[in-house]
């Protein structure tokens, strides 16, 4: 029993690096930080704000990938060269940020 905790623990833990490297990969750091506002908001402070929302992931996604504005200020988010996986992927990793 503690070894399927460990290897499910050590699963979880490899998922959330491996999306922080995709984030970092793609530039998302740039503009955005996993604690505070930068151009654009904290990834928590994403996660908090679609927290518990059904349509939270698909809407995330298409901001991704076709940008968006007025939701976090006045500076436009452009639209980012990544696949629908690489999108789903980041928005999971961003919501579990809580």
């Amino acid at each position: 029993m503690k070894k399927a905790m460990l290897v499910m623990l050590a699963g979880a833990v490899s998922f959330v690096m491996a999306n922080e490297q995709l984030a970092r990969q793609k530039g998302c750091f740039a503009c955005h930080d996993v604690n505070t506002k930068k151009v654009g908001p904290a990834f928590k402070d994403i996660a908090k704000k679609y927290a518990g929302k059904p349509d939270a992931e698909a809407h995330l996604v298409t901001k991704i990938q076709k940008g968006g504005a007025g939701v976090w200020g006045s500076v436009p988010m452009p639209p980012q060269n990544v696949t629908d996986q690489e999108a789903k992927q980041l928005v999971k990793w961003i919501l579990s940020l809580k």
